[in-house]
């Protein structure tokens, strides 16, 4: 059997894994991220075929082109010190059951949007809500998530910013709590309460009402401000993957592809290390942190060894649905060059956003990105996010007539979409990959192949990211701050400056 020791072993590269193991690197630890797949990334992997590049989740990215910034993403490239080849733009196209709306971020353009569709009343509550939301976007930022830690040194390290948070210590409360009940306190009009159920959603995986009013505090401060624009990285997300690997390893952390951990070993109550797939082990004297949904590291740890209340509230953790994926290369002869790179398709509001196929998102990034595509074609991901159920498909078996039928019928929202601006999609497709719950399963090692844990707001807190086993830690979409690029990438900084000395992570903070 093959041993190795390090001081931190982490399972799984995901944005989370890797914010995490980049930083532990910096702060002078030995690490090594076992990544079952062969790519990193996780939900943010990028993959090429036939010519073509895609981006295996998310594409709609901001507050990342320039630094100092709030989102998290971007202060840990920047205390690692690497960076990305960015484009910015500003609107994305939105096909709504009122119409056709060309959508831009900045402090007035949804405003503008309103008085043309709902006129001045409409118009009036938006700034309202605007207004309120600035204080809550300023307690938001008040504390940046690189000053928190989960042991006592976050006295030390959260005391700079106490006086900072004091002007806002009333609207900090409210940050825990649903968004849902902000815009209730604030909004009546229903195409904006339409409209935010859908920012909400796409955010988190849920309405406005499950929804915390942080995570929407932060996207009200970063896109309805003056100038704002939004990111995408050249090379698609695979780049902000590639530069987050640069960064660990020039600090000396190691990348294991293709090594699938079966099992985390423990000793008197402490997590010590990992077993592989292949028998290999590796010795972690310091920590074993899980990048690994909750449902998915539960199976790797024996039985008997968390207490059994941890583990039936672990295993009760709410679950978003899956996704469907269409990954297309086409002809993209006369395609205007101004079409918006992002589109989101709601069929019917009466459903809600959170209803089986109604909401429909598009990437188009090689409309930004030309490297992404061969000249003269386009590479676009189309998928319903976060809606499509798993037990729809969880008795199928790949590569049978019975599959193959089935994503042919639940794919067809998404050409249908797709048709709305490419009316001629079809006949253009060169390369046609469909995605399901299953694929997202096997790719992505992902439970059921959910989106991640859905905690409502309001009703329960996203759990820390510490268990009740002495050395193991979790990070990503199941743990606080939750689901999304910047959480995500908080969550692994959080872990990291936890493992970190005081001084050590005093130092990044003054550094940022």
């Amino acid at each position: 059997m093959i041993m190795t020791d390090t001081d931190v072993v982490i399972i799984g590269s995901g944005l989370g894994g890797l914010c995490c193991g980049a930083m532990l690197a910096k702060y002078g630890y030995k690490v090594i991220i076992c990544e079952s797949h062969n790519l990193a990334g996780g939900a943010a992997h990028g993959f090429e075929y036939q010519g073509f590049k895609f981006d295996s989740g998310p594409s709609l990215f901001s507050g990342l082109s320039y630094s100092p910034s709030s989102n998290p993403l971007r202060q840990v490239l920047d205390v690692i010190g690497e960076d990305i080849e960015w484009k910015t733009y500003n609107n994305w196209g939105c096909w709504l059951p009122e119409g056709y709306f060309d959508v831009a971020v900045g402090a007035d353009a949804f405003n503008n949007v309103l008085l043309d569709l709902r006129g001045e009343e409409a118009s009036r509550q938006w700034r309202k809500l605007q207004e309120v939301m600035k204080p809550l976007g300023k307690a938001s930022m008040a504390i940046p998530p690189g000053a928190f830690r989960y042991d006592w040194g976050a006295i030390v390290t959260l005391a700079p910013y106490a006086l900072s948070i004091l002007p806002y210590a009333f609207w900090a409360g409210k940050l825990s709590g649903s968004f849902g009940k902000v815009m209730d306190e604030v909004v009546t009009d229903d195409f904006i309460r339409n409209w935010l159920n859908l920012l909400c959603f796409m955010l988190s995986g849920l309405p406005a009402d499950g929804t915390s009013a942080a995570e929407m505090a932060f996207m009200f401060r970063e896109w309805y401000r003056p100038e704002v624009v939004l990111d995408y990285p050249v090379g698609g997300s695979e780049a902000i993957v590639k530069a987050l690997v640069r960064g660990m390893e020039k600090f000396g952390g190691q990348l294991w592809l293709s090594s699938h951990c079966s099992e985390i070993l423990t000793q008197n109550n402490r997590a010590v290390g990992v077993r592989l797939r292949n028998g290999q082990t590796i010795n972690a004297r310091k920590a074993v942190i899980s990048n690994a949904s909750i449902w998915d590291t539960l199976p790797l740890i024996a039985e008997g060894v968390l207490p059994p209340n941890f583990v039936e509230s672990a295993q009760n953790t709410p679950m978003n649905d899956s996704f469907m994926h269409l990954h297309l290369g086409i002809d993209g002869t006369g395609i205007a060059d101004d079409l918006p790179c992002h589109h989101l398709i709601v069929n019917d509001w009466d459903r809600g956003v959170t209803a089986e196929q109604n909401v429909v998102a598009v990437s188009i990034p090689s409309l930004l990105d030309s490297s992404l595509a061969p000249e003269g074609k386009h590479c676009i991901h189309v998928y319903t996010p976060a809606t499509e159920p798993y037990f729809l498909w969880q008795d199928l078996k790949r590569n049978t007539p019975e599959y193959e039928k089935m994503k042919e019928v639940r794919s067809q929202i998404m050409w249908s979409a797709l048709e709305r601006f490419i009316p001629d999609i079809k006949e253009r497709c060169e390369v046609t990959l469909v995605g399901t719950p299953l694929t997202h399963k096997r790719f992505l090692r992902r439970y059921q192949g959910t989106y991640g844990a859905a905690w409502n707001a309001g009703e329960s807190l996203f759990p820390s990211s510490t268990t009740p086993l002495n050395g193991l830690y979790c990070c990503g979409d199941s743990t606080f701050p939750g689901i999304g690029v910047p959480a995500v990438a908080a969550s692994g900084m959080i872990v990291a400056n936890t493992l970190a000395s005081v001084a050590q992570h005093l130092q990044v903070l003054r550094h940022l």
